[in-house]
């Protein structure tokens, strides 16, 4: 997953909801280790109790696009798939920049 072109990283979860819980911690373990240095990072996690509440994910990208993914419907390889898809734009971009 390319994440150079991520400046922040936004997750609210349940880790007791199993389907959403799951996606949420499967994205933020692929982020590489030197992340923090690199991107803002807020994770919320939510208690037991919340666990019915839908799970969010929120990126911001360089270019200043905000994408909001629903981690409800999603599975952490279509996630990824958004998220390279936008990094490869951006890629694009700065590579016919020089």
């Amino acid at each position: 997953m390319l994440t150079k072109y991520i400046t922040s990283v936004s997750a609210k979860f349940s880790p007791f909801n199993s389907r959403s819980g799951k996606t949420a911690r499967n994205f933020l373990a692929l982020l590489p280790p030197n992340a923090r240095s690199t991107m803002a990072i807020d994770v919320q996690m939510l208690g037991q109790n919340a666990a019915a509440t839908p799970a969010s994910l929120a990126l911001k990208f360089k270019d200043g696009k905000e994408m909001s993914l629903d981690l409800e419907k999603m599975k952490i390889k279509e996630i990824q798939v958004e998220v390279d898809r936008h990094s490869r734009v951006l890629r694009r971009k700065e590579e016919l920049a020089g």
